[in-house]
């Protein structure tokens, strides 16, 4: 039976994450420090080919991707959007330490004013990538790549990752990610899929067989 291959990369932090901000719904482009980073990525690496290719609906999301894949034409994908941080988006922990909130929301327990509490991201993520794969077997296409913040992506490998694991233990490198595979009949059953490789890999030399 067909499967579906969906190689999911973390983007690269934008200038506003680089200055230590909640950057979640506010737009922030990638450095030049960045985009040389990743340019180098690019050389020293080879990246997975497929035939659709997507994006969270971040700047720094869908630069990473053009960077890696210049001829591409990403659909974005408004529900993988990074957290929404209401009043908070744009500051620095050092601006909010002084609000009663801020360590209730660090520990977990409460959500930025007018933002997202943790679970609602989680429970949107989620909803998001399963209509993603939704439009994915509709299409048709069998394999794809996907880039979003790293929040997104580990959200999407707790939720729907095989081996479990928790969103901490997905965290990778910017740049960097996990190849995973969606096995129709049991996606229908139960909503799991396959991590199956760490991408990308290491780049051959000429001389290296193939």
């Amino acid at each position: 039976m067909k499967s579906y291959i969906i190689h999911i990369l973390r983007a690269m932090p934008s200038q506003g994450i680089l200055e230590g901000r909640y950057v979640g719904q506010a737009q922030s482009p990638l450095s030049m420090d960045t985009v040389t980073q990743l340019a180098g990525l690019k050389r020293r690496f080879t990246y997975p080919q497929a035939e659709f290719f997507c994006a969270s609906p971040a700047v720094a999301s869908v630069d990473t991707l053009k960077i890696l894949y210049p001829t591409a034409e990403p659909e974005v994908v408004l529900d993988l959007a990074e957290c929404d941080f209401g009043q908070w988006e744009n500051k620095t922990a050092a601006d909010l330490q002084d609000e009663p909130r801020f360590a209730q929301w660090l520990a977990g327990k409460a959500s930025p004013p007018d933002g997202e509490s943790g679970q609602v991201f989680f429970t949107r993520v989620c909803q998001g990538f399963q209509m993603l794969v939704q439009n994915l077997m509709g299409r048709g296409e069998t394999e794809a790549v996907l880039v979003v913040p790293a929040g997104v992506m580990t959200s999407i490998l707790a939720g729907f990752g095989m081996p479990q694991a928790q969103p901490q233990d997905w965290l990778c490198d910017p740049g960097f990610g996990y190849s995973v595979r969606i096995t129709p009949s049991l996606w229908m059953r139960q909503p799991v899929m396959e991590v199956f490789d760490r991408i990308p890999k290491p780049a051959q030399s000429p001389g290296q067989a193939q």
